[in-house]
């Protein structure tokens, strides 16, 4: 396995943890984050990521974040997952996605995930996940 999946790994367990800090720990103090790239401008700086960390922490109740698959290519990771939650409203989120991580080191200086927020979005409102969007969900995790 690669540092870098490492690194990634342990990021995942430590939101799944709920520890902002130890997430945190991870980045590059001039982190690039297109947390929903495509759909939402990038966060820039460890001080915007940290307010979006504790927002998006404060809306779920359990988190269940898993990788599927990984490469690497020079400085990037490139994942494949389902960013998996129960918000404390009680929904249940399944949002496949793509993730491309470039590291300095073994710090990650930008992250850029590939969702569909309108999969997500609809969860949160009471929509019943799709079965295709569950049989992608429905993977053996690395």
């Amino acid at each position: 396995m690669s540092r870098k999946l490492d690194v990634l790994k342990i990021v995942i367990a430590n939101w799944r943890a709920g520890d902002v800090d130890a997430v945190l720990a991870h980045m590059d103090e001039e982190i690039v984050w297109h947390y929903a790239a495509g759909a939402a401008p990038p966060l820039r700086g460890k001080a915007k990521a940290r307010r979006f960390l504790e927002n998006f922490k404060s809306q779920l109740a359990e988190v269940r974040w898993r990788l599927f698959d990984h490469a690497e290519n020079g400085d990037r990771l490139f994942v494949e997952g389902v960013d998996e939650f129960t918000a404390t409203s009680g929904a249940i989120v399944l949002a496949p996605y793509a993730g491309v991580l470039r590291f300095n080191g073994d710090l990650i200086a930008e992250w850029r995930d590939y969702v569909d927020v309108g999969v997500m979005d609809a969860q949160r409102g009471g929509i019943a996940t799709t079965d295709w969007v569950s049989a992608l969900a429905d993977r053996p995790a690395l």
